[in-house]
């Protein structure tokens, strides 16, 4: 039976009975190792090297010769009979018929039934994504989801879980690391590494392919502290240098709310009217607890508005009608639509005003940090909780409930007060009293 002609077209010749005699021929090694069973249309029968009999169509597409395996047989399923055999062949020469590559054709199709049982990675990410949406902030979820659709996805995002290899993985963070994102890289890694845990907990796929490649990512170098002024005749020089540039309004004031709340950037641009208490007693800030980079607190975060900015904020208020975004974009033309962006902020601290290197709008944060426990005597958790800092201790999150607005509202009062007087290049005198 050596050397049968596969590729002869015309009457069906295989019956049962002729293959056991030659697989049994097989065993017995009295069969050449490479012989093939033929059954006309190039379907043929053959024995791999681990002994496993496996049905193939060689079959001739664009010019070339290719083979489809249609796979190992058996006399009844899960093995391939001599019928079923018969009937993917045909499917084989219908795709041809109608000018198709048979394997092309089959990707395709196991790739729509993959998609459609949920075992893509595509289908396991975005369930992770959707978990995790209530657990993070607004900007992290969007910046983490972006990410993932831009980096993974196209990649691997329409292979089952289960077949996804530590080699696949790599290259992507390799790639993004290639950039010169390394921490990005690192994330992106840490999300595909959840994302495999959950398809993992579904009995979707082994092992972990995400847990390896940490060993491709390069190491990172040792950050740098985010630039930072510190004394007070420096931040006076950074509110007026600000007062005299060539800003736009909405760049100015939010400049503003930077320094006299110490908020994270991220917070200030995209500030609601609707967050901001300006007629009460005590006007305060309340900043949605989903826009807030700590996640792991069940109430927003008040921040106590001084009188310098609250009355800041009401003017400006009376200019816009007091909807949408505190700072509106220019670009977007109305007051409705989007907000300006971080990089506004931040290009105008490092071009117009001249500060790179020296102090960032996330400099604020520092500055108060340091100056109201060093000079205003604030005990630290105050300063902690008014800045929203993520908690090692469980005693101080437990403060983080209200019991200390009193003496946040002081702090921020005194911040207001002394950075006005910096501005104005009046001596700030330190306090020597301990405040609670």
């Amino acid at each position: 039976m050596t050397g049968v002609n596969t590729r002869r077209t015309g009457n069906q010749k295989l019956t049962p009975r002729g293959i056991e005699t030659f697989l049994a021929r097989h065993r017995a090694g009295k069969e050449d190792p490479h012989a093939k069973l033929g059954d006309g249309d190039g379907m043929y029968l053959t024995v791999t090297k681990a002994g496993t009999p496996v049905w193939r169509v060689k079959y001739r597409h664009a010019g070339g010769e290719s083979t489809y395996s249609i796979g190992p047989y058996g006399k009844e399923p899960p093995g391939i009979t001599l019928a079923a055999a018969r009937a993917e062949r045909e499917q084989v020469r219908a795709h041809l018929r109608e000018g198709r590559n048979p394997l092309q054709a089959r990707d395709v199709k196991r790739a729509a039934t993959t998609a459609a049982s949920g075992n893509t990675f595509e289908a396991v990410a975005r369930d992770w994504l959707r978990k995790r949406q209530k657990q993070w902030s607004e900007i992290h979820y969007d910046k983490s989801e972006r990410a993932i659709e831009r980096d993974v996805l196209p990649e691997i995002g329409h292979l089952p879980v289960s077949e996804i290899r530590p080699a696949m993985v790599s290259r992507i963070v390799e790639a993004i690391a290639s950039r010169g994102a390394i921490d990005t890289a690192g994330k992106v890694l840490q999300h595909i590494n959840g994302v495999f845990r959950l398809a993992q907990a579904r009995d979707l796929c082994g092992d972990n392919p995400a847990i390896p490649v940490r060993e491709v990512l390069p190491k990172r170098p040792q950050q740098k502290r985010r630039p930072a002024l510190l004394k007070w005749s420096e931040l006076g020089d950074v509110l007026r240098r600000a007062e005299a540039a060539h800003l736009s309004h909405a760049v100015r004031l939010a400049h503003r709310l930077c320094a006299h709340s110490a908020a994270r950037i991220s917070n200030v641009v995209q500030a609601e009217w609707r967050e901001l208490d300006l007629d009460g007693e005590s006007p305060q800030w309340v900043i949605p607890r989903s826009k807030m980079k700590a996640q792991d607190r069940a109430h927003d975060h008040k921040i106590a508005l001084g009188p310098t900015i609250a009355a800041e904020l009401r003017e400006w208020r009376g200019l816009l009608g007091g909807k949408g975004y505190v700072f509106p974009s220019p670009a977007s033309g109305k007051p409705g639509g989007k907000h300006i962006t971080r990089e506004s902020l931040e290009k105008a601290y490092r071009v117009t005003l001249g500060l790179e290197d020296k102090h960032t709008p996330h400099g604020w944060r520092s500055a108060l940090s340091t100056l109201a426990r060093d000079e205003g005597g604030f005990d630290r958790d105050v300063v902690e909780l008014a800045l929203d800092h993520i908690h090692d201790n469980d005693v101080v999150r437990a403060y983080d409930r209200g019991e200390r607005l009193e003496q946040r509202i002081r702090l921020m009062n005194w911040w207001d007060a002394q950075l006005a007087q910096a501005q104005r290049g009046a001596d700030v005198v330190p306090l020597v009293t301990k405040r609670a």
